[in-house]
Formats: C-alpha cells, structure tokens, sequence
C-alpha cells in the first residue's frame, strides 16, 4: 500500500468495453453543436466537397463544420491544434465519430467553404444566444437607480443590426486569426515519437 489514490493499469482489460459517450457529459456543449449541424439545412450555402484525386472519397461538410464549430467555441485556431485535438480530445472525437482529418483537410476546407463556414457560425452564436448558453458580464456597484426600462432588453430593428453587425465582426476577425495561425505555425518535427525520445535519451 503506497498511500496514494492510484489509477488503473492501463494495459488492464475491461469486459464491458467503454463506450465514448461515457465521458461526454449530457449538458455538454458538443452535444448542442452536434444536433444543430445534423439538423442543419446545408444543401443550400455552397459547401464544396471534392473527392481527393487519388480518387479517395472527402469528409462530409458536416463532419468538418462540428470540428470548427467545435474550434471556433473553444478558441482553436490553428489547423494543425484542430488536427491534434480531433485525435486526442474525447469531446471532439465523440463529435466527429472519431475522425481526424489532417491540418492540409482542415485549412483547405476553410479556405474553400469561408462564406458558408460564416454563415453556420452566424446562425450558431444566434442559437446560443436562444439557449443561454453565452454568458454575460456582470458588474455591481452600490449606486440605486430606480428602473424603468432595461436597454438590454429592448430591441430595436437598428440594435438588431448593430447586434447582428457585431457577430459578422466577431466572426470575420475570428477567420482572420484561423488564417494568421496557419501562416505562423512553425514546421512541425515529422520524427516519430520514438526516435525523438531516443534522440533526448542520447
């Protein structure tokens, strides 16, 4: 007995296999994002959607919206992060069926699909504002100020064009990001993991 809480051994076999859904939980966030691309109408933004040449069948739009819905929710911005989180994050491998497109896929599908990728962004953060699931700032001082009307509250078809203004910048300044990480990102060392290990080992 060490003392200690240990883990399982991980070469340790299980009986009843666990199943990915296990670890999502039911109020999580990509269970949103996966039933409103399902049910999303995308037959109409243009997505294109080519066959590799080597004549490989391409990923379905949808699959590709769920991971960039997924980065744009989480501040994920790099095609190559998408790539690695897509084979290691169980949240994002439950919404992709455990697909994991490389950084070339992601990248190019934004570049080809960027008005449609704006749109489904657009109709997203509009959902979310339905839901609740945006959280507001709050701050509180200790002025009292009798109330009348709560300007949050009332709409005006001008506000509504401001609001909707606002989330087309949020979104184009996001795509602008995207695009500026892929840019920067430093060239990747294609070593495997081994001989990287046995490199520093030496």
């Amino acid at each position: 007995m060490s003392g200690f809480i240990e883990g399982e051994n991980r070469f340790q076999s299980t009986l009843f296999p666990e199943r990915v859904d296990d670890y999502v939980e039911e109020d999580s966030v990509v269970r949103v994002i996966d039933v409103f691309i399902d049910r999303l109408d995308i037959s109409g933004l243009g997505f294109k959607a080519e066959p590799a040449e080597t004549g490989r069948p391409g990923y379905h739009p949808r699959t590709m919206l769920k991971i960039y819905v997924y980065g744009y929710l989480n501040q994920v911005h790099s095609s190559r992060r998408l790539e690695r989180e897509a084979g290691r994050n169980v949240e994002l491998m439950w919404l992709s069926g455990r697909l994991a497109p490389d950084f070339k896929t992601i990248a190019n599908f934004r570049k080809d699909n960027g008005e449609a990728i704006r749109l489904v962004c657009r109709e997203f953060v509009m959902l979310c504002r339905k839901l609740n699931l945006l959280g507001d700032r709050l701050a509180i001082d200790g002025s009292k100020f009798k109330a009348v009307n709560n300007r949050d509250k009332n709409f005006t078809r001008g506000k509504m064009k401001r609001r909707l203004a606002a989330v087309e910048a949020s979104i184009e300044r996001y795509l602008g990001k995207l695009d500026q990480a892929d840019r920067s990102a430093p060239p990747e060392d294609t070593r495997p993991i081994k001989d990287r290990i046995a490199a520093l080992t030496e």
